[in-house]
C-alpha cells in the first residue's frame, strides 16, 4: 500500500478526535495528575453506583444467550458460509484467542486476589459476615475468583465477537462496531458511526494504557524483589520501551507473522507455568479446594450474579466484580472485532468452544492451582502473603509467593517475561484492531497501515510511562485505572445494544449458513 493511498484511507473523523483526547489525557496526567485522577475517580464512582445493577443484569443475559447459541442448532452455522475454510490451525487459533484476551490480569491476580479475600484485607467479606480464620473463606476466595474470571467475562467477549463475525462474513456488513447495531436501527445507525467508533476506540486505548501502567509497576516491583533494582523512572522507561517495542513490532509484522508467533510462545509459557505449579504445589490440596470452591460458587451462583453491591457490599462487589465487568466491557466491542477476524471458516459452536469454554476451563485451572497453593502456604504459616499485600499493595503477594519456590530465582524472571509477553500479545491484537478502525474500506486479510500501528503503539506506551513515572506512583496508576473504567462505562450502553442485537439476529431474523 503506497503512502498516498494510506493517507487517503484514513478515517479522519475517528482518528483525529480520538488521538487528540488520548494526547490531551497524557498531557493532563503529566501536568496535573490530581485533576485527572479526581475527574476519573468521580466518574468511576458515579457510573458503578448508578449502573451496577445494569452491569450485573446484562452479564447474566450475556451468559445465558451465549449458552443457548452454543448448544442450539445455531451453533452449526459456519462463519463465512458452508464452504468457508479456516485460515489458522486449531492450536494457533486457540493460542491467539487465549493470550489475546487474558493479558496480564490472570498472572497478576492468580495469587493476590484469593489472598486478599482470605485476609479480608480491604473489607471484602465484612458485609457477608465472613472473618479471617473462617474455613468457609477458603472456598469463598477461590470460588469468587472463578466467578470473576471465567464464564461471565468471556461470555461478554463472545457476544461482541460472534455478532461481528456473523454480520461481516455471512451478511457482508462492515467490520465495525457500528455495523453490529445495524440489525436494531437499520442504516440510520451509520449517522452515529463516528460517535460509536470513537467511544469504543477511546475505551480500549485507555484500558490498554492502564493495563500497561499497572504492568510496569508490577514488573518494576519484581525486578526490585529479584535483583534489588530500585524502581525509578529510568527502570520504568526501559520496561515500557521493551514492552512497547514487542507489541508494536509484532503488530507491524502483521497477523500471521507477529501475533501468531507471540501468541504461540506466550501460550506455551502459560501451560509450562501451570504444569510447574501442579507438580511443585500441594497437589491434593489444590484438587480438593478447587472442586469444593466450584461447588461453593455454584451454590451462590444467582445471588452473586444479581448482586449490585447491596448484599456483598461495595468493597467486594463494586471494587472487584463491577470494576472487572467495566474493564471487560470496555474491551469487548473492539476485542470482538479481533475475535471475528480470526474466526473465518469455523462454526459458531467452535467459536464458542475456543473463545468461551476453553479459556474458562483454563481460568478455573489457573486460579485453582495458583490460588489454592497460595492459600495453603498462608494457612500453614510458610508465607505471610496477607502481610505482604497489606504492607506493599494489592499486587505485592505474587513475587513473595514465587520467591518461595525452590526454583524461585528462575521462576521470577520467567513470570516477568510472561507478563511482558501477555501484555504485548493483547496490545498487539488491539493495536491492529484500533488501526483497522481508523482505516477506510479495509477488507478481510488486509492489514491496516503500518505507521498507524506504530503511532498508536507508541502513544499507548507513552501514556502508560507518564502515568507511572510522573503521576505519583500508585496514585498515578490508580488514576489511569479509574479513567479506563470510566471509558468502560461509556461503552456499557453500546454493549447492551450488542446483546439485544445478537438476540434479534439469531432468534428473530432469518439465519443463513
Amino acid at each position: 500500500m503506497s503512502q498516498e493511498k494510506e493517507k487517503k484511507n484514513i478515517r479522519y473523523e475517528i482518528f483525529v478526535p480520538s488521538f487528540i483526547i488520548i494526547g490531551g489525557a497524557a498531557l493532563l496526567g503529566f501536568f496535573n495528575n490530581k485533576m485527572l485522577t479526581s475527574i476519573a475517580s468521580a466518574t468511576f464512582d458515579w457510573s458503578l453506583t448508578s449502573f451496577g445493577w445494569l452491569y450485573q443484569l446484562i452479564s447474566v443475559v450475556a451468559i445465558i444467550l451465549v449458552g443457548v447459541i452454543t448448544f442450539s442448532k445455531i451453533g452449526s452455522i459456519r462463519i463465512g458460509g458452508k464452504d468457508a475454510k479456516p485460515e489458522f490451525s486449531f492450536l494457533s487459533w486457540f493460542a491467539m484467542a487465549l493470550t489475546g484476551v487474558i493479558a496480564t490480569g490472570i498472572i497478576t491476580y492468580g495469587v493476590n486476589e484469593p489472598i486478599i479475600y482470605l485476609g479480608n484485607i480491604y473489607g471484602e467479606t465484612a458485609k457477608l459476615g465472613l472473618k479471617p480464620g473462617d474455613p468457609e473463606l477458603v472456598w469463598f476466595s477461590i470460588g469468587r475468583c472463578f466467578y470473576n474470571w471465567t464464564f461471565f467475562p468471556y461470555a461478554m467477549y463472545c457476544i461482541s465477537g460472534i455478532l461481528a463475525a456473523y454480520l461481516y462474513f455471512n451478511k457482508k456488513k462492515p467490520l465495525t462496531v457500528t455495523a453490529t447495531l445495524e440489525p436494531l436501527f437499520g442504516s440510520r445507525i451509520h449517522s452515529f458511526t463516528w460517535l460509536i467508533d470513537n467511544l469504543s476506540l477511546l475505551a480500549i486505548v485507555l484500558g490498554l494504557a492502564s493495563s500497561l501502567g499497572a504492568g510496569l509497576a508490577l514488573i518494576g516491583s519484581g525486578a526490585e524483589v529479584a535483583w534489588g533494582i530500585k524502581q525509578s523512572p529510568m527502570v520504568w522507561l526501559i520496561i515500557a520501551g521493551i514492552t512497547t517495542a514487542l507489541f508494536t513490532v509484532a503488530s507491524y509484522l502483521g497477523l500471521d507473522k507477529g501475533i501468531k508467533r507471540l501468541a504461540d510462545l506466550n501460550s506455551k509459557i502459560f501451560f509450562v507455568l501451570l504444569f510447574f505449579l501442579i507438580i511443585m504445589g500441594p497437589t491434593l490440596y489444590i484438587l480438593r479446594t478447587s472442586v469444593a470452591s466450584l461447588g461453593y460458587w455454584l451454590q451462590n451462583f444467582w445471588v452473586w450474579a444479581f448482586d449490585p453491591g447491596d448484599i456483598g457490599g461495595d468493597a467486594l462487589v463494586k471494587w472487584w466484580t463491577l470494576y472487572d465487568w467495566a474493564i471487560w466491557i470496555a474491551y469487548a466491542p473492539l476485542m470482538g472485532l479481533f475475535l471475528a477476524m480470526i474466526s473465518y471458516g469455523r462454526t459458531i459452536r467452535q467459536f464458542m468452544i475456543v473463545n468461551w469454554i476453553l479459556p474458562c476451563v483454563f481460568g478455573l485451572l489457573w486460579f485453582g492451582v495458583w490460588g489454592s497453593t497460595a492459600i495453603s502456604w498462608q494457612l500453614e504459616g510458610r508465607l505471610d502473603l496477607i502481610g505482604a499485600i497489606t504492607a506493599s499493595g494489592a499486587v505485592a503477594g505474587l513475587w513473595v509467593f514465587l520467591k518461595a519456590f525452590p526454583l524461585g530465582t528462575i521462576l521470577v524472571p520467567v513470570v516477568m517475561l510472561t507478563l511482558m509477553l501477555s501484555f504485548a500479545t493483547a496490545a498487539d491484537v488491539m493495536t491492529t484492531t484500533i488501526a483497522s478502525i481508523c482505516t477506510k474500506d479495509l477488507k478481510h486479510g488486509e492489514e491496516p497501515p503500518a505507521w498507524q500501528k506504530i503511532l498508536w503503539g507508541l502513544s499507548i506506551g507513552a501514556i502508560a510511562f507518564f502515568m507511572v513515572a510522573f503521576a505519583g506512583g500508585e496514585q498515578g496508576v490508580d488514576g489511569v485505572k479509574f479513567l479506563a473504567a470510566a471509558g468502560g462505562a461509556m461503552v456499557l450502553f453500546i454493549f447492551v445494544l450488542q446483546v439485544i442485537s445478537t438476540f434479534k439476529v439469531f432468534f428473530y431474523d432469518k439465519n443463513s449458513d
